[in-house]
């Protein structure tokens, strides 16, 4: 169960299908990474304004009425109460703001860009190639004159490298950490 608010029950905990059926809508996490670039409330009209660019691939000044008036109506009427009851938001008179349950989210957004392997696997990798050398290191495969403390060294920044990398690429693809979301970054 994950902590989130409920504004029309006084159940705190929403089941992790909930959660992701609250983020299985692209408008949705499109309306939470906008409203999350701001500081603070977020007005409807430029909240459906942006989801209409990033939707239709256009900068926000290139957006038609038609397109913005088609998420203005879907935000109000369908998606913002959505978030609204899983106490992700507050949603008054046209006014949108984030609460502190918003932050829960990001653990299930865990975005891996096409063109990658993911985490696990890499990791599952690197492990063995660390083994591998370990058990040449062993056996004596390397030359003397290179100290063992060196490879165990070489291991840990392989390790450390991989996972500040690893730290700072899932804190890019947070929702609201850059101007579009991600999965329209190309």
């Amino acid at each position: 169960m994950v902590q989130l608010g409920r504004a029309d029950t006084d159940e705190s905990l929403v089941s992790r299908d909930d959660v992701y059926g609250l983020l299985s809508n692209h408008r949705r996490r499109y309306a939470l990474h906008a409203i999350k670039q701001n500081d603070g409330p977020t007005e409807l009209s430029n909240l459906a304004e942006q989801v209409a660019a990033w939707e239709n691939g256009k900068v926000v000044h290139e957006v038609t009425s038609t397109e913005r008036h088609r998420v203005y109506t879907s935000m109000q009427q369908t998606h913002l109460p959505a978030l609204e009851r899983a106490g992700v938001i507050t949603h008054d008179n046209g006014t949108i703001t984030l609460t502190e349950q918003a932050t829960d989210l990001d653990v299930y957004l865990d975005v891996v860009p096409g063109n990658s392997i993911p985490w696990a696997e890499y990791y599952l990798g690197l492990s063995a190639v660390a083994l591998a050398l370990v058990a040449a290191v062993w056996v004596g495969v390397f030359p003397e004159w290179i100290p063992k403390l060196a490879w165990a060294t070489l291991i840990s920044l392989l390790f450390l490298g991989s996972a500040a990398y690893h730290v700072y690429q899932n804190r890019s693809m947070r929702l609201g950490e850059a101007d579009r979301p991600p999965e329209v970054r190309e």
